[in-house]
């Protein structure tokens, strides 16, 4: 080692700089691979390495006794981000009474002995990473927090809690929470948006310490899992409790039903509690109803002008609800007048947004500040409503539009060509008169700039209603346009069009989401419009809808996987079958179980040569609660030659871990059953054992990986 040191130093001039000015320039190196590179060279780059790592997600068993008798010099001094949630077995307690952890012996029974051995456990942990800051980790019960908290009582500033399994019954309300605002007075920040717990656990705890309540500055409440949301008292209370939150995620209930739903009187009180709000996103967590079906929520538009009297300093807001507020174009000027600061809104069921009747701007038109705008279930925004938002909202850089019946390709083309300059994402999802092929035509202008695209793959044709149905007043589509336009300068408006339409490539995308209903087929995709991709990196597919009810497909037909193939430098995809329902066990004649659906979306994925990493969430069968690889899916797995990262979000059996072994350059692969129900325990569907998984990570970490 020291020959290679001295030869390093020798061929390198990066090693004759100063320490302080090569622990600056490591500094700036982020990418974990090219800091494992560096940390390899040497000696001298690998203390160096170690002194500068900012961030860190462990994976493996940190209880095991490689880890906790590592030398001295394995120590991260300025490590300020640690994430734990995703040690192995996934999902198993870390330091937990509950169960023996599953790197030791199952002579640990005794109370006394687990707390002993939590304890070291966790003072290891916090003599490798001393000034942890930010903190993630996988909580079953609140004994976990019980022997991590006190190891960073004074540096801990930012807490993300994870738990997808069923919230232990005896637990007092708060008691999952009550370690960390005890123990924790630095705390500002707090994460549950992939915690599962109840609405109910969390006032109590804030009321318990509120010291530590009042010293938070971020409160995610999205809560994993939730069915309910928070009522006005309770968001009221939580407001009280937290005066100088600066961002609040929480559910709400909005349902006029309900006698305690959140309308005007709630959020007038939640701004006049937290003034200093920059980022507010208050969703309503249940199933979308058909626009028949939608009642008017309690919020009106005299409220909505109050509330945002009260937030001067907004700059993010969503308010994503699935009961209408109607006559809002209003309440948008007035956020545009009191909100100056509001660069990012998301809105749903929101009637009224940009009415656009006349030349002038009017409603969410007005707010020329935004960069990102995404309006859902708005039943009478129009593609006039799209030429306003184009011309006054100049700066957008990510429009969103869903379940839009009234919005066409013309309102979309309108709004592309508006913001040619400015736009980068663009997602249009659920809109009866865009199909694939029509939306893609639609954002022709932008074709050469757009980086990210979201769009529902719907390959049958729709007839779009006529011009005046939708507030279109002409053949060229543009509403400030008068009837008295001159020939010369409309010749030149249709030149201009024709050069938009000649871009054929979409030369800077890089990320690309797709949705498909169950059953349908990805081949048509790039006869669509998406066939020249040279910069396509990233993949997600959505699959929803009931499998059972889908006709058997042929024995030839596939998903269409292989077409993929056409997008050279694909590397990352992400393939969610979690919506998709089916049959786990025998199928009744005539239809497929989940092992022959898994056959037909899987179908080709060796194809996809420079695939690096993929995410896969297999179909589910509702009623066992399973979701797991079956062996078709594992068999095709295994063919996918130069896959280094598999992330299965459900289980598998026991037995087919050994396919895996057999992947020439698998690197990572990990099982998380990150939904909720997640099962308490595999044996009764899969037979998957944490020994089993942890001998198969030792034999895959074992194997000979070339680069």
């Amino acid at each position: 080692m020291a020959d290679a040191d001295a030869a390093a130093a020798g061929s390198s001039a990066l090693l004759d700089l100063p320490e302080p000015l090569l622990l600056l320039i490591l500094g700036f190196l982020h990418d974990a691979r090219s800091r494992h590179r560096a940390s390899v060279a040497c000696r001298r780059l690998l203390a160096a390495e170690r002194l500068t790592r900012a961030a860190m997600s462990l994976r493996g068993d940190p209880r095991t006794l490689e880890f906790l008798v590592l030398p001295p010099g394995f120590r991260f001094p300025a490590l300020q981000r640690l994430d734990l949630s995703l040690v192995s077995p996934w999902g198993h307690p870390l330091l937990s009474s509950a169960s023996p952890a599953a790197g030791f012996n199952d002579r640990y029974h005794d109370p006394e002995e687990i707390a002993e051995r939590n304890a070291y456990v966790a003072a290891r942990l916090a003599h490798y990473f001393p000034a942890v800051a930010s903190l993630a980790v996988y909580c079953r019960d609140p004994s976990t927090l019980e022997s991590l908290a006190p190891c960073w009582r004074g540096t801990l500033r930012s807490v993300k809690l994870v738990r997808w399994h069923q919230r232990p019954l005896d637990l007092p309300a708060g008691a999952d929470l009550e370690p960390l605002l005890r123990t924790c007075p630095a705390l500002t920040a707090l994460d549950l948006s992939q915690f599962y717990c109840w609405t109910e656990d969390v006032l109590p705890a804030l009321a318990a310490h509120p010291s530590a309540a009042a010293a938070l500055t971020d409160l995610d409440l999205g809560l994993a899992g939730a069915s309910n949301g928070f009522l006005a008292p309770e968001l009221g209370a939580i407001a009280g409790a937290c005066p100088n939150l600066r961002k609040l995620v929480a559910p709400c209930v909005f349902n006029p039903r309900y006698g305690d739903s959140v309308g005007d009187d709630a959020l007038r009180s939640l701004a006049s509690s937290c003034p200093r709000l920059t980022l507010l996103r208050l969703s309503e967590p249940f199933e979308p109803v058909s626009a028949s079906q939608r009642e008017q929520a309690g919020i009106t538009t005299v409220g909505l002008v109050a509330f945002f009297a009260g937030l001067p300093q907004l700059e993010d807001l969503t308010l994503d609800l699935q009961h209408d507020v109607v006559e809002a174009a209003p309440a948008m000027e007035a956020l545009a007048r009191r909100c100056p600061r509001v660069r990012f809104l998301t809105l749903g069921c929101f009637q009224g947004l940009c009415k656009a009747s006349w030349l002038h701007l009017d409603g969410v038109a007005v707010c020329g500040g935004l960069e990102s705008l995404s309006m859902k279930n708005c039943q009478d925004l129009t593609d006039a409503s799209l030429a306003a938002i184009g011309r006054g909202c100049g700066r957008l850089a990510k429009f969103a539009v869903q379940g839009c019946d009234l919005v066409t390709s013309a309102g979309i083309r309108k709004l592309a060509s508006a913001l040619r300059s400015s736009l980068k994402e663009v997602s249009v999802l659920q809109c009866r008169f865009l199909n694939t092929a029509a939306c893609l035509t639609a954002l022709n202008p932008i074709r050469d700039r757009i980086e990210s695209l979201e769009i529902n793959c719907d390959w049958e044709e729709v007839e779009e209603p006529g011009n005046a149905a939708n507030g279109a007043n002409g053949c060229d589509q543009e509403d400030d346009e008068t009837d008295e336009m001159s020939y010369e300068s409309a010749s030149k408006k249709c030149r201009y069009m024709v050069e938009l339409d000649n871009f054929s490539s979409w030369e800077m995308l890089r990320s690309l989401s797709l949705w498909l209903a169950a059953g349908q087929q990805l081949s048509p995709l790039i006869s669509a419009g998406l066939d020249s991709c040279p910069l396509l990196e990233e993949i997600s597919i959505k699959v929803e809808g009931d499998l059972r009810t889908c006709p058997r497909p042929s024995p030839v037909s596939v998903f269409g996987l292989s077409d993929l193939g056409a997008f050279q430098v694909l590397s990352k995809m992400k393939l969610d079958l979690s919506e998709a329902v089916g049959y786990a066990l025998t199928a009744p004649t005539g239809h497929m179980d989940l092992a022959q659906w898994e056959r037909f979306y899987l179908s080709g994925i060796e194809s996809l040569e420079n695939l690096y990493e993929l995410d896969y969430w297999p179909p589910q069968d509702r009623d066992v609660n399973q979701r797991s690889l079956s062996l078709p899916a594992v068999a095709l797995f295994q063919r996918s030659l130069g896959l280094r990262k598999l992330f299965v979000h459900g289980t598998t059996h026991e037995h087919f871990l050994s396919f895996f072994l057999k992947m020439p350059k698998l690197r990572d692969m990990q099982l998380r059953e990150d939904y909720y129900p997640a099962p308490e325990n595999d044996m009764m569907i899969t037979e998957m054992r944490p020994e089993s998984w942890l001998r198969f990570e030792v034999q895959l970490n074992n194997q000979p990986i070339p680069n």
